[in-house]
C-alpha cells in the first residue's frame, strides 16, 4: 500500500495524507484522525521512515501523565527531562488530565511520530490497555511507572504501595489508634488498590475491625473531598481515631474538617496522608505522610529506557522488569 492508495481511498490528496502523517498543522484535526485511523486498520507505515528506524535511533521519546500541574508528576519530569539531557533526548510531554479517550489520542499520535519509546502513568480512567498492548505491538520500547497495568507486558518502576499502606496503619496502631478510617483513591488504578489492600492487611495483622463505612472514596484526589468526605465518616461513625488518606491533599482537606470542628489532631483523630507534597510540611498542624520519590522514579524510568532501548537495537531480547523506588514515612505533627 502506498500513499496514492490512501489518499483514493479517503478521497483526499496525498499531500494531505503525507503532511497528516507527519502532523502537520495545517491540516484539521479531524483529516488527521481520519487518517491515522485508517493507516492503522490496515498496518501502514511508511517505508522511508520505516527504514530508518531499523538504522538509527529517532532520539526522541514520549511521556504520558496524568497532570502536569502536580507536585510528584512535576517530580518525576524532572528527573525525567535530567537523564534525557544527559543523554541528548528530545521528550514530548502529554498531559491527560486523567482521560482514557485522551490517553488513546496522545498514544497515537506520538507512535506516529516515531518515538523510540514511551513513559507513561495511566489515567485513572483507563479501564482498557489495548492502546498500550499496541505499543508494545509496534516493537516501541513502553515504560510504566506509578499508576501502572499489571495487563501490560512492559517494565513497570513503582513503589511498594502495599508496603507503604501497611506501614502507615502500623505508625497509627504504634500511637495508639484502633478505629483507622481510609480515604481510598479511585477504584480503577493499581495503585489506589494496593493502597486499600496494604490498609486492610495491616488491621487484619493488627487484630483492627474492618468496616466498609470507614472506607470513602475520593476518586478526585483534592483538598475539598477530604473535607467532604471526613464529614461523612464522623457522622456515620464518631469513634473514628486516625485517618489515612490517599493523597496529602485529601489528607489536608480532612485535616480542614477537624480543626473546623474543633477535633483535636492527633489526640483525638490523626492525620496521615500519602505523597510528601511540598505543602505538608507547611501545614498546621505538619502532615505525616509517606515520601513518595518522585525525581528518583523518573530517573529509573528514562535508565530503564535507555537499557532496553539499547539491547532493541543491538537486536537482543528485552525483557519486562518491575523495579521499585524505596518509600519512608515522615513522622510529623499529624499523627
Amino acid at each position: 500500500m502506498t500513499l496514492k492508495d490512501i489518499a483514493k481511498k479517503l478521497n483526499i490528496s496525498v499531500a494531505t495524507v503525507s503532511k497528516a502523517l507527519k502532523d502537520y498543522d495545517d491540516v484539521s484535526l479531524a483529516t488527521k484522525t481520519r487518517v491515522q485511523d485508517y493507516v492503522e486498520k490496515v498496518k501502514f507505515t511508511p517505508n522511508s521512515v520505516a527504514a530508518s528506524l531499523r538504522t538509527q535511533k529517532t532520539k526522541t521519546i514520549g511521556v504520558v501523565i496524568p497532570e502536569l500541574n502536580h507536585y510528584f508528576f512535576s517530580a518525576v519530569l524532572s528527573g525525567i527531562l535530567a537523564e534525557a539531557e544527559k543523554h541528548d533526548y528530545t521528550v514530548l510531554i502529554q498531559q491527560t488530565h486523567e482521560s482514557y479517550n485522551a490517553e488513546k489520542r496522545q498514544i497515537k499520535k506520538l507512535l506516529f511520530k516515531r518515538v523510540d519509546g514511551i513513559l507513561i502513568s495511566i489515567a485513572g480512567k483507563t479501564n482498557d490497555t489495548q492502546h498500550l498492548k499496541d505499543v508494545v505491538d509496534s516493537e516501541t520500547i513502553l515504560i510504566q511507572f506509578d499508576k501502572i497495568s499489571k495487563l501490560v507486558a512492559a517494565s513497570k518502576i513503582i513503589i511498594d504501595d502495599r508496603k507503604a499502606a501497611f506501614n502507615i496503619v502500623q505508625h497509627l496502631h504504634q500511637q495508639g489508634k484502633k478505629t483507622i478510617a481510609h480515604l481510598r483513591g479511585p477504584l480503577l488504578p493499581q495503585v489506589a488498590i494496593d493502597r486499600f489492600i496494604g490498609y486492610k492487611q495491616a488491621l487484619e495483622h493488627f487484630q483492627l475491625s474492618y468496616d466498609a463505612k470507614r472506607v470513602v472514596v475520593c476518586d478526585k484526589g483534592i483538598r475539598r473531598e477530604g473535607y467532604t468526605a471526613t464529614a461523612k465518616l464522623l457522622q456515620k461513625d464518631p469513634t473514628i481515631d486516625a485517618i489515612f488518606a490517599h493523597t496529602d491533599s485529601v489528607a489536608l482537606g480532612a485535616i480542614d474538617y477537624l480543626l473546623a470542628h474543633d477535633i483535636k489532631i492527633p489526640e483525638q483523630v490523626a492525620v496521615v496522608g500519602f505523597s510528601n507534597w511540598e505543602i505538608s510540611k507547611h501545614s498546621r498542624p505538619q502532615l505525616t505522610t509517606v515520601n513518595q520519590p518522585g525525581i528518583k522514579m523518573g530517573r529509573a524510568a528514562f535508565q530503564q529506557f535507555l537499557k532496553e532501548v539499547d539491547k532493541k537495537y543491538k537486536r537482543q531480547t528485552v525483557e519486562p522488569e518491575t523495579k521499585f523506588i524505596p518509600t519512608r514515612l515522615i513522622h510529623r505533627e499529624s499523627s
